[in-house]
């Protein structure tokens, strides 16, 4: 599929309705670790990283430092940030809530999928 075929929607729509009434973390760490290649993950890891960097009022040329990422995407997600129906604020807001009541990852680096190394 290409970025402007109609089914690329379709399909995120459908993988968001299904990870909204998903509670088990682990599964979704394990999901994901399957689903997307190591470098994939470490693209989202850096992105979600350098939007709680933003938050906290890191520079932008700070995040791009220790982060390794591009200044297109810290300003992308400083845009999205400022917007006042943000997506990012309302799921940071969701993670102060986990952390505000004590639920955090369970901090385990290793891959739970037991093919992850065989989808590189």
């Amino acid at each position: 599929m290409t970025t402007d075929d109609p089914r690329v929607q379709e399909q995120l729509k459908e993988l968001c309705r299904v990870l909204a009434v998903a509670k088990d973390s682990e599964l979704l760490e394990s999901f994901f670790n399957c689903l997307l290649t190591p470098a994939e993950t470490a693209d989202i890891a850096s992105r979600w990283a350098l939007v709680k960097n933003l938050r906290e009022g890191k520079s932008q040329r700070e995040i791009a430092k220790n982060l390794g990422v591009s200044l297109c995407k810290i300003t992308r997600g400083s845009r999205e940030l400022k917007k006042p129906d943000s997506a990012f604020l309302r799921v940071l807001t969701m993670l102060d809530d986990l952390n505000a009541e004590g639920r955090t990852n369970n901090g385990s680096p290793e891959p739970l999928c037991p093919h992850y190394n065989n989808c590189q």
